[in-house]
């Protein structure tokens, strides 16, 4: 970390987007906690000055604290200025960055903090982004002693550091996890705003170029522990959930399975395989969400089709996505749980043949996962990251959220701030 004094603790870059607001809220809340003695400097940076002050305005008047705007620092900046980043990196220790798509938007920020001996960490759920970061930044930012780390919001957090504690939890050796994601949404229904439509599907259109990157990586295989984790049909009925799954998407694969890498090569602890999956109901929810990826996956070949898609994201997702995002209401009425069955061995890992002895099953839950969930773990990873650097890893990089937090304290944070991590049985076979 840097030694010069600098004025601010943290800045939330992007504040007055449609996450970023909620992550200044979080931020204002977790201040103003009674229990924290103190209060960090911080500040929010974006386009306009105007735009932030009102999102200062309104989080001061939805936590019933007036003085708030007087309090929190504005820095005008710009994503196409890399001068008016260099400044805002300059001014603070921790940047939170709240402006995708990352793709396209996430690498100068990346740059100037790291140029500037800034720690920077972002929501993305972009493998893309994520992995192209470590390619190209990890030894820069080890030099200079700063962390980037990324997908510290409900992608990836819950699964990355869920199967942490699964491993922390397992009377044995942990070999292999699937986690089952479950949204429960109140009667005002869900919705999710059109920012993260639009960077699944510029995930989608460049599929290809993530293959590129990850063969040209030539990375040799992390070590497959006890019996192999068999995957699971594109649509399976899950018995203990009684619940029709499809493969989760998201970034938490690719996530998991860096951190679980990491894991095995730095601190070398066996490595766990993993699938993520997520639960869509009954067979009628089942129909209707094969339509909308069979619409979704031809539209999204081509590029009228993807204007198409980013054009009209209500009507191409059947109402989950919209331009104006979720209402407070829908946020309040939603929430998720993520169910872990994990399965591995009580006395070492013997020959692969061998079939597991041990079973344990852990939940994380949370309160709605983009715009409640989110904002709580990226400013508790952001906390960590100012308050536990002895338990960080040795020098900086670029880290996934489970190789930069797998020994501090976050897990009890999150459990302090809503965000719960139980075990539901374990037993041995």
């Amino acid at each position: 970390m840097a030694m010069e004094k600098r004025p601010f603790q943290l800045v939330v870059f992007g504040a007055s987007g449609f996450t970023g607001q909620f992550v200044t809220e979080e931020v204002a809340r977790e201040q103003a906690a009674p229990e924290r003695g103190f209060r960090l400097p911080w500040a929010v940076a974006g386009r306009s000055r105007e735009k932030l002050l009102r999102v200062l305005e309104r989080a001061a008047l939805k936590l019933g604290r007036p003085t708030l705007p007087s309090e929190v620092g504005i820095i005008v900046c710009d994503i196409n200025n890399s001068a008016s980043l260099d400044e805002m990196a300059k001014q603070t220790t921790l940047v939170l960055n709240c402006v995708g798509p990352y793709r396209f938007f996430g690498e100068p920020v990346v740059k100037a903090c790291i140029e500037n001996r800034t720690s920077c960490i972002d929501i993305s759920g972009e493998p893309q982004f994520l992995e192209l970061m470590y390619w190209k930044y990890h030894e820069k930012a080890a030099e200079k002693g700063v962390y980037i780390i990324g997908s510290t919001g409900f992608d990836s957090i819950p699964a990355d550091l869920g199967v942490i504690y699964t491993r922390n939890k397992m009377n044995g050796t942990l070999t292999a996890v699937e986690s089952f994601l479950t949204i429960n949404s109140g009667p005002e229904g869900l919705c999710i705003h059109d920012g993260t439509w639009k960077s699944a599907i510029y995930g989608f259109a460049a599929k290809n170029s993530l293959k590129k990157l990850r063969n040209a990586s030539c990375l040799k295989p992390v070590p497959v522990i006890g019996q192999k984790l068999k995957k699971r049909w594109p649509i399976s009925f899950c018995k203990e959930l009684s619940t029709y799954t499809i493969p989760f998407w998201g970034s938490d694969t690719s996530v998991v399975r860096r951190t679980q890498r990491y894991l095995h090569e730095y601190l070398e602890e066996p490595p766990v395989q993993y699938a993520a999956y997520v639960s869509v109901g009954g067979i009628t929810s089942v129909i209707k969400l094969m339509f909308a990826g069979l619409f979704f996956l031809f539209f999204v070949r081509f590029g009228i089709g993807r204007q198409l898609l980013i054009k009209f994201p209500w009507l191409f997702s059947f109402g989950y996505f919209s331009k104006q995002g979720p209402t407070q209401k829908q946020i309040d009425g939603s929430s998720f749980t993520m169910t872990f069955f994990g399965q591995g061995y009580s006395q070492g890992v013997t020959a692969e043949k061998n079939k597991p002895n041990v079973k344990i099953c852990t939940q994380v839950k949370g309160p709605e996962a983009g715009y409640a969930a989110t904002p709580i773990a990226m400013v508790q990873a952001a906390m960590t990251l100012l308050n536990d650097v002895s338990d960080l890893p040795k020098g900086g990089g670029v880290f996934t959220p489970g190789a930069a937090f797998s020994r501090t304290r976050l897990i009890d944070r999150l459990n302090q701030h809503g965000i719960e991590f139980s075990v539901i049985s374990s037993s041995e076979v």
